[in-house]
């Protein structure tokens, strides 16, 4: 019989339960109890929902982020929290966001907020995840009492449970060294917890723990591959069997060694390598389980089932009892149930799978190859007619599309003066001082907001009603900005619900969710625009809105769009064409928004990229090719304007040092990124590039309620101009302010307008 798994279950719920409830807490509006309560509810209902696996995952829910659990659990609180009393979700809270609830905890009155924990994105993907802060001294120290709790629960319930841990050398790999000291010289200290764990876990009778060590899908030297030698002959007597899960990618050069580690069993992400499964079949030793991941985790495109009959049969026949099946990675990355999309296309929803129906096809798959093909015909015929209409669908191609993206040359990304000549001229008119201030584009989408767009699309509010409504907060904004003395204004986005799914929304080829949420990070959530076909623009998008904005302020105001990477790297992507191709048919469709924007007579235009790194293949042998075609989609969206306009682009949460002359090829005349988290740490890769154009690194950590003071903002810019030349340098927050609250948003701003006015005064 072929055993079922599933490495990861989506933690929020399929109605944001979670969500809800970790911003109930937090605002002060619920007890700790409440949230622990539902907590619970989520986890019985997740486990219900993976009823018929043969093995479920238990330590796959957390309450913010799994890397955050691991450094609790393994007892690696940042020395800020240390001395905080009360409830431990409290200081998790605390690193996770810069505090937990209001007034909670003993040192609430005085010390309410701490730095929060350094974000950054989970390997390739749109999850976040905070930091692990090392140094030379850090000391481990176990607390499983979380993961202990949670599986007794599961076994409360009938849960066949599989706990499921980040690895050790993978947790060390992504923690950052805050004195520059050496992570690989913590393993010895590091191996003896997770000995602990495991021994503690053979105690409560466990027999499988997955242990997720996706660093081995990356280009690792000597010692990293070393490490994991040392590890995993460390624990290899733990009293439990190891599942080493490997997922995001192909391992290459990696591949026999990391099969021949001292585990029990060995997960390999047969959706992103399915080349490897035979050499993996070659190198697995005689006793060992191997587990392939056959249904995309990553994705929402039902799979093949015939397909992947096609070549794992031979691989059942193989191995036998010693064959697992599950998804490629966890189910974290898509969302929770399809059953509830009763607005969705029904001939696009019948393209689509979610997680609930991933773990269906795993259980067809198995029946399949426990019973053959026959036990599940009508499965198999169902799946083949929805594959065969998507494939033959007059929605999915468009010929014009095709013929515009075969008139793409050179000269379509080409500015049509160097930098140099375009900032002179961009100077004279915009007249800016020193050190000018703006904003990333969007303002707190407060109540009224979401209730008029709710009951606009309900059908309740008129769209001359919305309109005014919007037009209304969008005044707001500007007054507020104006108020402030921000420099360069925006609009504010009142009228968007999301700054990928705004666009999809208005461009041909794109479908939409009611319910198809995704976390980004902690209580945040993305629903991502579904790419299915050729994208066409049939109308402007953001014009109308922009227009207005301008027209109530005689300061500049930036027309604000999506760039088409970021789109791509934010959206459900067809899997039936190359990325690069879906990009710049993006990139065509922006592109006409960009020069009606301009047309209009919005002169600062940005082109949010902030996924532009995300999108970076794991292995630095592969980066060319992304950054090639990536590059090339924003300096086709960018590149049509003339010399006095000038383009923006932001880029948020990721680590721009390695990829810094791909951003300078970009050419946009200003670029804003992401800074004050790492203590302006992004912007060391100045010191050895002179990037030519100018900057903003963001000084006001937006994730985060805590108000930054005036002296806290100066302190980075002054290590800002220590690296960029003070001339180029912009002030501005993080990213936008959609998640903030207005009392928040007006210190935060006014402080950081302060900032930049002692700059202006006492930098030379």
């Amino acid at each position: 019989m072929i055993t079922t798994h599933n490495l990861g279950f989506p933690r929020i719920g399929a109605r944001r339960e979670l969500k809800f409830a970790l911003e109930s807490y937090w605002a002060g509006q619920s007890p700790l109890a409440a949230l622990q309560a539902q907590g619970a509810a989520l986890r019985a209902a997740h486990w219900q929902a993976q009823a018929g696996l043969d093995l479920a995952p238990v330590g796959d829910f957390s309450f913010y982020d799994h890397v955050l659990d691991t450094s609790f659990m393994l007892g690696n609180l940042p020395e800020r929290v240390q001395a905080f009393h009360g409830e431990a979700l409290d200081n998790y809270f605390r690193v996770a966001r810069g505090r937990s609830a209001q007034a909670a905890g003993a040192h609430a009155a005085c010390c309410g907020g701490v730095a929060a924990g350094e974000m950054t994105k989970w390997f390739d993907t749109n999850y976040h995840y905070i930091v692990p802060e090392l140094t030379a001294a850090t000391q481990f120290r176990l607390d499983a009492t979380r993961l202990l709790a949670e599986l007794a629960e599961a076994r409360a319930r009938g849960v066949r449970a599989k706990p499921v841990i980040l690895g050790p050398v993978t947790y060390l790999a992504i923690g950052k060294a805050k004195d520059g000291s050496d992570r690989l010289a913590l393993l010895s200290r590091l191996l003896p917890v997770y000995a602990e764990l495991l021994a503690l876990l053979a105690a409560q009778g466990v027999e499988w723990v997955q242990i997720d060590e996706p660093l081995l899908v990356t280009e690792l030297d000597a010692d990293w591959k070393h490490a994991f030698s040392i590890a995993y002959h460390a624990l290899k007597g733990s009293g439990v069997k190891l599942l080493l899960a490997t997922y995001f990618g192909q391992l290459r050069e990696n591949l026999e060694w990391a099969v021949k580690l001292p585990t029990a069993g060995f997960h390999l992400d047969a959706v992103t390598a399915r080349d490897e499964v035979q050499a993996a079949l070659n190198y697995l030793a005689g006793h060992k389980v191997l587990s392939l991941g056959v249904v995309s985790g990553r994705n929402i495109w039902k799979t093949d089932l015939a397909a992947v009959l096609d070549w794992l049969e031979p691989v059942a026949a193989r191995l036998g009892e010693r064959l697992w099946i599950a998804p490629s990675c966890s189910l974290l990355h898509v969302p929770v149930d399809l059953a509830g999309e009763s607005r969705l296309d029904a001939d696009i929803a019948a393209w689509l799978a979610f997680a609930v129906q991933k773990l269906d096809e795993l259980r067809v798959l198995a029946a399949a190859l426990d019973r053959g093909r026959d036990a599940v015909a009508a499965e198999l015929a169902a799946n083949a007619a929805a594959l065969d209409s998507r494939r033959h669908s007059p929605r999915v191609h468009k010929p014009a599309v095709q013929a515009a993206l075969a008139r793409i040359d050179a000269a379509l990304g080409q500015r049509q003066s160097p930098y140099a000549e375009r900032a002179r001229r961009q100077a004279a008119w915009l007249k800016l001082p020193r050190f000018p201030t703006t904003t990333i584009g969007s303002f707190p989408q407060t109540a009224e907001i979401r209730q008029a767009r709710s009951r606009f699309r309900a059908g309740e509010l008129s769209a001359d009603d919305y309109t005014a409504a919007m037009r209304d907060e969008i005044a707001r904004s500007v007054r507020e900005q104006e108020a402030l003395g921000l420099d360069v204004l925006v609009h504010g986005e009142a009228e968007r619900n999301d700054m990928v799914e705004y666009f999809g929304e208005q461009l041909d080829g794109y479908a939409f969710s009611q319910a198809g949420w995704v976390q980004s990070y902690g209580s945040r959530c993305v629903k991502p625009p579904i790419l299915f076909g050729d994208i066409t623009r049939p109308r402007a998008m953001t014009v109308e809105w922009a227009r207005h904005a301008q027209s109530l302020t005689e300061r500049p105001m930036k027309g604000m769009l999506t760039g088409p990477v970021t789109i791509l790297n934010w959206s459900f992507v067809r899997d039936d064409q190359p990325r690069a191709v879906s990009c710049r048919q993006l990139a065509l469709a922006i592109r006409e928004e960009v020069l009606d924007l301009e047309r209009a007579g919005l002169r600062v235009i940005q082109i949010d990229e902030a996924a532009l790194r995300e999108g970076l293949p794991l292995r630095r042998a592969q980066w060319k090719g992304y950054l090639d075609w990536a590059v090339e989609a924003f300096r086709i969206t960018a590149n049509g304007v003339g010399d006095d306009t000038q383009i923006h682009t932001h880029m948020c949460y990721s680590e721009f040092n390695d990829i810094i002359a791909a951003i300078a090829d970009m050419d946009a005349d200003v670029i804003t990124i992401e800074t004050s988290r790492s203590d302006m740490e992004l912007l060391d890769a100045f010191e050895h590039f002179r990037y030519p154009n100018e900057i903003g690194p963001g000084v006001y950590d937006i994730h985060s309620p805590n108000i930054p003071t005036e002296a806290h903002m100066v302190a980075l810019m002054r290590k800002a101009a220590e690296r960029v030349p003070a001339e180029r340098l912009w002030v501005n927050p993080d990213c936008g302010l959609k998640t903030r609250q207005w009392s928040e948003v007006i210190p935060a701003l006014a402080n950081m307008v302060a900032a930049a006015r002692t700059l202006r005064a006492t930098l030379p």
